[in-house]
């Protein structure tokens, strides 16, 4: 199989007059994973469904390996779908449930056998052929549909939400397979979730959308660290949200005053006055209490959630969500402490 790229050029889907996505424009290069990332009804879905042909664009132009494709039905486009629900045929074996596309069109037979064996032992299923999927579990039954996908040798392959039916421990397991694979056979695959810690683990690059439009892209790092709005840096994990005073030092550097912490970091072509700031959980540390040069606080709540600490603090700036993993040192309830930031996680934003 040979892995195909894909534009979207100022694409747009009107259902009457509802926007489901307005005027977005990207570019996927071939043999890289990239995550359409975002709430439900931001148009994620929607945009999956074009690059099938599942959906037709009312403005704007779709290529896939350069070729226009805008117009063309989903059976002459080169791009297999997997579907949340799996979509595999309750009566039909695995082995025919993985060869159905093939023996619709019209193949040998014994090229057809060849082709269904070989994806799936590529997906870690050999020797299942003669199962039903009611006697599969969760992860075999995603494993057949990924091979029935990958036995047609399309130039890009699409994941619609497809661990959403998975417990946590299979979903990361799963997760994992579906990169491996990806990077394997060097596969252009286009993944959607709302899943922000699915989408980091899997992705080259992220798409985040919001309300039918691209708020940012980018690799799952600059999103984290460099989100673009108070939106992307919400979404893309927990932050607080908290008001700031900018002053540029010069070109690049400026202080930043949040109540009566101060830090030095990139102003990001921000203007000096009031910015928004977005802090990560684990970029706040507690220090004993009184210290002067810190920001006081009281711990409101306390969670243990295993390998982490999780705390809500109530302090002069508003309340704090921390995350320590001093969980042999736990804070309980109306404890006081000292806050100060890291030098990481703490980025300043336009204020909205």
């Amino acid at each position: 199989m040979k892995a195909a790229s894909i534009e979207f050029r100022n694409v747009s889907k009107l259902y009457g007059a509802t926007a489901a996505v307005k005027h977005i424009s990207f570019t996927i290069a071939e043999g890289s994973l990239v995550t359409l990332l975002g709430p439900s009804g931001c148009g994620k879905t929607t945009t999956l469904r074009m690059i099938a042909g599942l959906e037709l664009p009312t403005t704007g132009t779709i290529a896939i390996g350069g070729n226009d494709v805008t117009r063309i039905p989903p059976s002459e486009r080169d791009v297999s779908m997997v579907f949340q629900s799996y979509a595999l045929f309750p009566h039909m074996t695995v082995l025919d449930n993985v060869s159905y596309g093939l023996t619709v069109a019209r193949l040998p037979k014994a090229e057809v056998l060849e082709k269904a064996h070989a994806a799936l032992a590529t997906v870690g299923l050999t020797g299942f052929d003669a199962r039903l999927p009611s006697e599969l579990s969760g992860g075999q039954q995603q494993r057949v549909a990924v091979a029935r996908a990958l036995v047609l040798e399309p130039g890009v392959l699409l994941f619609d939400e497809p661990l959403s039916n998975l417990d946590a421990r299979l979903r990361r397991q799963m997760r994992e397979e579906i990169r491996e694979l990806q990077q394997r056979l060097s596969l252009t695959v286009v993944y959607v979730t709302h899943d922000q810690s699915e989408a980091m683990a899997v992705s080259d690059r992220i798409i985040v959308m919001n309300k039918a439009t691209i708020a940012q892209e980018g690799a799952p790092r600059d999103l984290y660290e460099q989100p673009s709005d108070v939106f992307v840096a919400g979404f893309m994990g927990d932050a607080n949200r908290v008001r700031g005073m900018l002053t540029r030092v010069d070109d690049r550097l400026c202080d930043l005053a949040i109540g009566p912490l101060s830090v030095r970091l990139a102003h990001r072509g921000l203007a000096n006055g009031t910015v928004d700031v977005s802090i990560r959980p684990e970029a706040i540390e507690f220090r004993p209490a009184n210290d002067a040069a810190a920001l006081a606080g009281s711990v409101r709540k306390a969670s243990y959630i295993g390998g982490l600490m999780e705390y809500t603090v109530d302090t002069a700036i508003g309340q704090l969500f921390i995350v320590s993993m001093a969980v042999d040192r736990p804070l309980a309830v109306g404890t006081n402490v000292s806050l100060v930031l890291a030098n990481h996680g703490v980025v300043p934003i336009a204020a909205a």
